[in-house]
This record gives structure tokens, sequence and C-alpha cells, in this order.
């Protein structure tokens, strides 16, 4: 009765808690229905911009690592895995409808008194791993309830096959470090066992099914083996397999990946050893999108933001386009593995179309041998990008009436802020501003900043997609603004796409697998500059990469692309941590940063120039390979004018005033207002006098010209000693930096050989603790094989005693069976002389009465007792038997003397067939 009231008791609280959870918490659940058409957890596949297939999208598990997971079919599992997965996690899977009430109440009340007790059928994990997509969500009652609603629907919708095979493609089965999680049967097959899950036997299905609870129990063989006999004994208890079959697989020698175990005949564990823990890593399969990672994850993150988990991962089955162009991924690759970056360096790049912001390529570690880092340096970075910010400023002052042939003075700035130019020298004159451009001055870009306003650069900047630092004030100019390679060839690309911003896209359509194409959100996008001031920033530039060579101190030459228009710009923060390169070309824009993972400095001989520009070089070079060339779109009001030999471009209603402006600067001697003034003719005399004053005029402003120009030309003189004073001591300084940088170079060497020779002393030493870790090993394996040579030795004379004890016993049963035959022969011949007796006292009697004399009654060989049957002399007599044969036969004789015949030969034990025992190997009956 108490039974009969907690059952009827537990299936009113299972039907009161789905009832109530289905009213509370089922309206807002995500239908099932649609899942009749799809696989669960079908493949995402992922194609570039001309539907060329570049890899598929798997789910990130805790952590931040890939699952590593083949889809199978139901008729490719083995029916052992099957059978010992349903066993392990839910013996009535095949009899309840999605829920086991008795199983959820326990659950519930559990987690209602705080304690987290599992209740979850294999529906309802099914469930949280696909529908709910959620892998990771903590067990509270309104999950549990959750979980059991859509567990009765997905059983309304699917077969029990369909249900378990989905299980065994998505369940965790532990983690696989480089190569991802151990997801689905056929991962945990190849992992653990080296083949596929369609071969695993009973034995190893076992084995797999006690890890899904807890896959940390790998590294604990020899404790957890236990498990495996208690499970295959609830195989046997719920007819799953025989005993017979459960007993052949309990003493298979297992060996999982990585695991030396050794075993007694009655499959119990002697010892069990990890002797390689990463041996179930290299069993399993590579992931499959290794060269375009950093694309494949932005765009993974890209749709799960839009869609969400379920619809990427679950339900699977999507077709998603992106933007990628192959060619140019693929240039960019090999970009970053000839990047000749320092040691411990890596990089980012990002490759984007200016026209439209869709994004061509990304690259987010300096590639090589090996798989790359999870980090994702071309858009999660962000980094200072020094002098490649200073485009922005250059080209606001142009929009604020500013032009290319402007001067700004290039000499030291007092005040709290005082920035020094990047050689630590300055020429003390005012320059243009492309001429500070071209060289990356910085004097005159703070003095520009300070005049244009921090606040109208700090505006301009966030309308590019880039964030400024706080309080960064002057500094912004010059390069302490942080941002990611994607940002920087975003804001470039307004270069040569007439001003416009374009937020960055990833993804051009998606379609689901019902061939319906799902809506996606037009990037946005903003006017940033007129097309007029786009065009005279990207002349600056041009000039930047095309005004100097190798031979006059030109920055980003080796950026040049022949037959195409290249702008760009170099960046080098203090220390030498980054280095950039910005650039833009008609139909590519595209920027790469340089630098240590973790931060630092890098040698002070590092540059941009000959590090950053000749990796977007070869990347954007790569991309427009093929391809035929355009030129930038110049507005028609845009005209250039050489200016210091320099063809600068201007806007056309300023260019004439600005040709001549300037022109009045080069005539005196670079000011733009002279304000000269002259004095007034005098009028002419017709006296003497009046001549003589005039040539006495002319003489004296003749002298004082000439007393003008002499204190000009020592003016000049002082002037031209203190600017060779100045340059020398700038000179002295600058050696005295270079012996500076030799000296700290020196050290900086210094220091890492003497780390390189730790590291050697610390791998040497690593080097003999493994060789002595071998030593030990292998003599721990030669005492044990010692060991059990003494043992087989020990049971080889074991079995010779044995033999020899069996030897002696046949001979005394021999020799007592001969002893027992002797006086059998001798009672027959008392017999055979007690009759000769008897019959030679009928005679004498007979005599004696006068009576014939009888024959001869003496038994011959033809009338001897038909019972007695003689026995030849070769034939030796059996061993009695331990046991009585089948049949009415007595082990003890009967009679007298002889045994009594009974039974045929059908009734011979070896008439009998041995009884068939089913294989292991077999699968289970239905």
């Amino acid at each position: 009765m108490r039974f009969l009231t907690g059952t009827v008791l537990t299936l009113l609280l299972g039907v009161g808690a789905v009832t109530g959870g289905v009213m509370f918490w089922g309206r807002d659940l995500p239908p099932v229905d649609s899942l009749g058409a799809l696989e669960f957890g079908g493949k995402t596949q992922v194609f570039d911009r001309s539907g060329q297939f570049v890899g598929t999208l798997s789910p990130k598990l805790g952590g931040g690592d890939r699952a590593n997971r083949t889809l199978l079919k139901a008729s490719e599992f083995s029916p052992w895995l099957k059978a010992a997965v349903v066993t392990s996690e839910d013996r009535r899977f095949y009899k309840h409808h999605g829920l086991d009430f008795q199983g959820l109440a326990r659950a519930l009340w559990s987690t209602l008194r705080g304690d987290l007790e599992g209740g979850s059928t294999l529906t309802q994990q099914l469930v949280k791993n696909t529908i709910l997509a959620d892998l990771n969500q903590a067990r509270t009652a309104e999950r549990k309830v959750r979980e059991a609603i859509l567990a009765f629907q997905v059983e309304r919708n699917f077969s029990k096959e369909e249900i378990l095979s989905a299980y065994l493609n998505v369940i965790y089965w532990g983690a696989g470090g480089a190569r991802g999680d151990i997801v689905g049967a056929q991962t945990a097959a190849r992992a653990y066992f080296g083949k596929d899950a369609s071969r695993l036997g009973l034995a190893e299905s076992t084995y797999l099914a006690t890890l899904i609870p807890s896959p940390r129990r790998y590294f604990n063989y020899a404790g957890y083996r236990p498990l495996m006999r208690d499970l295959l004994n609830r195989m046997v208890e719920d007819g799953m397999v025989t005993k017979a079959q459960a007993d052949a697989a309990w003493r298979v020698p297992l060996q999982p990946a990585g695991w030396r175990v050794r075993y007694d005949g009655q499959g119990n564990v002697v010892s069990a050893t990890l002797v390689d823990k990463d041996a179930k890593i290299r069993n399993m399969p590579k992931l499959e999108e290794g060269k375009y990672t950093a694309f494949l994850d932005v765009v993974q993150d890209d749709l799960v933001k839009r869609f969400g988990s379920k619809t990427v991962y679950s339900r699977g089955g999507l077709k998603v386009y992106t933007t990628m162009d192959v060619q140019a991924q693929n240039a960019a690759n090999v970009a970053s593995q000839e990047a000749n970056v320092p040691s411990g360096a890596t990089l980012g790049l990002a490759l984007v179309q200016p026209s439209s912001g869709e994004v061509l390529a990304l690259v987010g570690q300096k590639l090589g041998p090996g798989r790359e880092s999870e980090w994702n340096n071309a858009v999660d970075a962000r980094r200072q990008v020094g002098s490649s910010v200073k485009p922005l400023l250059y080209t606001l002052a142009l929009e604020k009436g500013w032009k290319q042939s402007d001067t700004v003075l290039d000499a030291p700035i007092s005040g709290d802020y005082q920035p020094q130019n990047y050689s630590g020298t300055y020429l003390g004159r005012p320059v243009t501003l492309r001429y500070s451009l071209d060289h990356s001055l910085n004097l005159p870009t703070v003095r520009l900043a300070q005049q244009i306003g921090v606040r109208a650069l700090e505006n301009k900047v966030r309308a590019l997609g880039l964030t400024p630092p706080p309080d960064a004030g002057l500094s912004l100019s010059i390069g302490t603004l942080e941002a990611s390679p994607l940002q920087m060839a975003l804001a470039y690309a307004t270069f040569a796409n007439g001003g416009t911003y374009h937020e960055p896209t990833f993804v051009k359509r998606v379609v689901n697998a019902d061939g319906k194409e799902l809506a996606l959100p037009k990037a946005a996008s903003r006017r940033v500059w007129s097309p007029q001031v786009a065009y005279l920033g990207l002349d600056m530039l041009s000039g930047v990469v095309n005004d100097l060579g190798a031979r006059s101190g030109g920055l980003a030459w080796r950026a040049r692309i022949p037959g195409w228009q290249v702008g760009g710009k170099t960046g080098t923060t203090n220390d030498v941590k980054d280095l950039w390169f910005a650039g833009v070309t008609p139909s590519v824009a595209g920027a790469v940063w340089v630098g240590r993972q973790a931060g630092g400095a890098m040698p002070l001989n590092s540059y941009s120039g000959e590090i950053a520009a000749p990796i977007w070089q070869t990347a954007v070079a790569g991309t427009l390979r093929g391809r035929p060339v355009v030129a930038f779109e110049k507005p028609s009001d845009v005209t250039f004018n050489w200016v210091r030999g320099v063809n600068m471009a201007f806007v056309q209603e300023a260019a004439a005033r600005g040709g001549v402006v300037q022109g009045l600067r080069d005539f005196f001697g670079g000011r733009s207002n002279p304000n000269r003034t002259s004095s007034p003719t005098p009028k002419p005399q017709a006296s003497q006098q009046q001549a003589t004053r005039e040539q006495e005029q002319r003489r004296q402003a003749q002298q004082a010209a000439q007393q003008e120009e002499a204190r000009r030309q020592a003016e000049q003189q002082a002037a031209a000693r203190q600017q060779a004073e100045q340059q020398a001591a700038q000179e002295a300084a600058r050696q005295q930096e270079l012996q500076r940088q030799t000296e700290e170079q020196a050290a900086q060497e210094a220091a890492r050989q003497q780390e390189l020779q730790r590291q050697a002393e610390q791998q040497a030493a690593q080097e003999a603790a493994r060789q002595q870790e071998l030593q030990r090993q292998a003599e721990e394996q030669a005492a044990q094989e010692a060991a059990r040579q003494q043992e087989l030795q020990r049971q080889a004379e074991e079995q010779a005693a044995q033999e020899a004890a069996r030897q002696q016993e046949l001979q005394r049963q021999a020799e007592e069976q001969a002893a027992q035959e002797a006086a059998r022969q001798q009672e027959l011949q008392r017999q055979a002389e007690e009759q000769e007796r008897q019959q030679q006292e009928l005679q004498d009697q007979s005599s004696q009465d006068g009576l014939p004399d009888l024959p001869d009654v003496t038994p011959t060989p033809d009338t001897q007792d038909p019972t007695v049957v003689p026995v030849p002399d070769d034939v030796q007599p059996l061993p009695p038997s331990d046991e009585a044969p089948d049949g009415d036969v007595s082990q003890e004789p009967r009679g007298e003397d002889f045994p009594e015949p009974n039974g045929t030969i059908e009734d011979s034990p070896l008439g009998e067939s041995e009884p068939y025992v089913q294989s292991p190997d077999a699968p289970p009956a239905p």
C-alpha cells in the first residue's frame, strides 16, 4: 500500500508539473514541427562570394573550443553502442514518450530543495543540446519543465531510432585540445579506439557509455573499470545482451587510446598506466576550416548574433554565402606565411571592398606550421595605430579650408605636452602639409591639431567607426587611438569611396534547409567626407607612397603595386610595440598590424615601411592579380597644380588662388602676407641742385642698401653658423641615440642569448628527466616482464607436477586392475580345479557303484560358460570413470563379478552436441 501511494503521488506530481509548465512556460517555446525536414545537427555550410565551398561551422562549447563532430546515419552506429547508451542513460527509453514521470518528479523535488539531481530522459537531453541549443545552461525547475514539454513534442514527430541517432551525434565525450571537443559517437570512437562507430564491439561500447556522465573518467581507468561491470549486468537484466556475451565482453583486454592495461584471466585489471595522454587527440580528425579560421569565426559570431545558436547549430542545414573572396583570402594567407616579422611577433590583416564595406579576407595570426591561435587579431585586437591616424587629421584640415600647400612650423612645442619627431630632430622652419605627411613629422601634426581642435578630430574619428580614448588630448593626432586592422581598413576605404563610410558586411545571403532565404538587414552607411575632400585626402595618401623613394627616405614606397594607384600610411608606436600599414586602391582597402600578442617592444630597427607595408602589398597585389585596372574617381571640380616640385590636388575654385598665393610665398621667402609698402615716386626737378640731391640720395640709398646687404649677409652667416652648430648638436645627439640604441640592442641580444641558454639548459634538464623516466619505465617493464616469465615458469612447473601425479594415478589404477584381473584368473583356475575334483569324485563314486564312466566334461573354449568372455592379452583394462555415463549404467558392477550391460551407443555423452552460445561480437537479438 505504501509503494502504491508513493507511485500515485509521483505520477500526480509529474502530471501536475507538466500541466503547470505547459500553461506557464509553453507559450514561448520554439516549435519542433520544422525539424521534420531537417537532420538533427545538420552541418552549416559556408561559401565564398562566388559560391565556392570554404568550410562548415561547428558550435563553440565551453572555453571557446570547437566541436569536432562527424554526423552519422542511424544505420552507421554499432548496435552494441546503442544498447549500452540506452541502458546507461535511459533504461526506459523504449517505454516512455519523452518523459519519465518518476524521474522528473524526483529531479524537480531535488532541485526545489537545492540539490541538482539529474532526471532527464535521453529525449530531454537531446532537446537540451539541439532545440533549446544552450549547452551550458544551469538546471532549474523551469528548464526541466521546458525540456519535458519539448521532449513530448519531439517524441510525436520523430521515431525512437531517429531520436537515439540524433543523441549519439550531439553528445559530448570529452576535450580534444587543439582539435576541438569530442562531440558525437563517430569522433569518440576515433579518439578512444581509432575506429569508426559502426565497428565498436560490446566492450568498447560499454566503456564509451560510462564516459558520458563524466568524460574525465578517462584519466582513471582502473578506478572506473567496475562501472563497466555494473553496466554489463544491467544490460543482462534488461535483456540487451546474454550473460555469456557480457562475460565475454568483460574479459576483452580493452586498451583505450594512450593506456597500457594488464588483465588477469577473469578480466580484472592488474595494472593500468596512462602512457600518452595526447593519443586520443591524435586519433581525432582535424577540423575542416584550417586556413579560413579567422573569417569563419567572424561569420559564425555574426550568424549567431542575427539568427540565434539554435538555427546555426542545432537545426543546421544552412547554406551561408559570405563576402569572402577566395583569391583575396588565399593572397592574405600567403602574405602572412611569408611575412618577415620580428622574432616572437604575430600579425593581423583585413581586406575590404571600398564601395560596399564587404569584407574580402581576414587573417588573425602569423600563419605557419600547426593550428593558428583562437585569437583573431584582424577583428578582436585593439592596438595603438601610431602615425596611421594622421591622414584623418590632415583630411579634416582640408575639409576646414586648408590646402596641401599650406605650411606649419616644424619646431619644438612648449607647454605641458612636448612631443618630438620620431628622429628626435626638427627643421626649425615651416613645412607644407604634404611634406609633413610624407615624412610623418609629429611636431607640425600636433600644431595642426591645436588649430583644428581635438574635439573636431574626435568627432570625425567616431564617424569613421573608431573610438577615441578618453582624455587623449593632442596625442590623439599622432597615434594613441586604438583600433583593429578591420576598423582601419574600413576607415581608409572612405577615401576611395567618395567619402562614404560603410559598416562591415560578412554575409551576403543565407538559405535554410528548406531552400528559403533568410532575411538579412542592410549594412548601415553614412557620409563622412565630401567627394572633393575625400579625393584631396586620397591625393595626400598617394603622396606618402609615391612622392619619395628608397634613396630619398620614403616611408611607404614598398606598398607600390605596378599599374595600380595606391595610397597609404605607415604607423609606429612608442618603443616599437606596434607596426602598421593602412592603404587603399580603387578596388581594395586594407590594413596590417604587426606586434607581440602579449604586447611589449620589438627591436628598435623594426620599421613599419619595411615590415608591415610589404605584407599589405603582397596581400593586395595577389587580390588584384588578373583583374582589370581601374582608377580612383576624381570629382570634376578637382584639379592639379605643381607646387615646389610636387603635383598637388586642389579644389578648382581655389586652385588659381592657391597657385598665386604660393608663388608670393616663394618670392617673399615663405611669407604668405608680405604686407610690404613702397615710398612715393619723387617728381622730376629741372635744376642741377635737385639733380645733385637726387644723386646724393641715390648714393646714400645705395650705401644703405649695401650696408643692409652686408648686415643681411652677416645675419645669414650667423644663422648658417647657428644652424650648422645646431645640426652638429643634433647629429651628435643622433649619434648618441644610435649608440644608446646599439648598446640597448646589444644588451637585449645578450639577454636573449642568456634566455636561449637558460631555455637550452632547461630543455636539456627536461630531456634528461625524460630519459630517466623512459629508463625507469623500461626497467619497470623489464621487471614486470621478468615477473610474468617467472609466473609462466611457475605455472608450467605446476602443470608438469599435476601431469606427473596424473600419470602416477593412472599407473596405480592400471596396477590395481591388473591385480584384480590376476585374482579373477586365479578364481577361475580354482573353480576349474574344483570342477575337475568334483568330476573325479563322481567318476570314482561311479566306479565304486559299478556305473559306467562319464564323459570328460572339463570346460573347453567351445563349452565354457557363455557369460565368460576371454580377454586378449593385448587389451588394456579401462580406468574407472569419475562419473557414471548417461543412461541406467551404475557406477558399481551388478551381479557377482561381471557388469550387466545396459544402454546403447546413442546414450553415450560422446553422442551429444555442444550447447550453442552466441558470439559476443554478434549483434543482440531484436
